[in-house]
């Protein structure tokens, strides 16, 4: 439910020279290094200095069972992949929506849930891709919520903001007249402000995945298997109902 980026040829050009570490590199150091955003809940957010949310609760089960302890990294989304292809951490996990244009500068692993692009408007606004001509919308920068408000005809303005939380807040004061995210987020934000947003159609659908620098193929093999295992053992459907009251994996 989230992401575009900047030009995949841009983002591969910053990839660096140094080998990413393996997954025999990882479990012979104990530790693995992850990335997320820290600031699109409820998949992943801040609980003082300190990530939590579906996706980062996720991950630590799947290294828990690798037998690895976390290092974690936030950092703004639209750098995250650029810190991956530097091997500054070894995945990064923080609802990047896998497409054509990521897949050409890091590998995805199997999809850990899937989602779409929601309208969420003030009650008495748009709905569905129709009612958005001539309406102002709020997304956040560098995703494809962005790419895909971008294609609907009519659309007056598109205002982009550093956090999909800006966004949300520019809906709520009034300052656009919808946001475009992910439809769990909007599920979320609905729930907390009460009624004084409504979630509408869906703009597209897609798979979210892990990512990990291009050709890193034996620490991708292990991600696979690690989220294979959870989704068999129960505690991926566990931790899902837990957070959203139902199982979001791909079906």
């Amino acid at each position: 439910m989230k992401k575009m980026l900047l030009s995949l040829t841009a983002l591969a050009l910053l990839g660096s020279t140094a080998q990413a570490r393996t997954w025999a590199d990882i479990q012979k150091s104990g530790t693995i290094k992850i990335a997320t955003e820290g600031a699109f809940p409820p998949f992943n957010l801040m609980k003082g200095k300190t990530p939590t949310g579906f996706e980062v609760e996720l991950a630590e089960i799947l290294a828990k069972q690798l037998g690895l302890k976390v290092q974690w990294t936030t950092q703004p989304f639209d750098s995250l992949l650029i810190g991956l292809n530097q091997d500054r951490y070894d995945f990064v996990i923080a609802s990047h929506g896998i497409t054509p244009e990521r897949q050409k500068a890091v590998d995805f692993s199997n999809p850990h849930y899937c989602t779409g692009g929601a309208i969420v408007t003030r009650p008495g606004g748009p709905l569905t891709a129709k009612a958005l001509s001539g309406k102002t919308v709020a997304v956040q920068v560098g995703t494809t919520y962005l790419e895909n408000v971008r294609k609907v005809p009519g659309v007056r303005d598109v205002k982009t903001f550093p956090k999909d939380t800006d966004a949300q807040a520019a809906l709520m004061a009034g300052r656009v007249d919808a946001w475009v995210g992910d439809k769990f987020t909007g599920l979320d934000l609905i729930k907390a402000q009460k009624g004084k947003v409504v979630q509408g159609e869906l703009l597209f659908r897609e798979k979210i995945g892990m990512a990990v620098k291009k050709g890193n193929t034996t620490l991708l093999k292990t991600l696979n298997t690690a989220l294979a295992k959870a989704q068999a053992d129960g505690s991926y459907a566990k931790l899902s109902q837990r957070y959203f009251g139902e199982d979001v994996r791909c079906r």
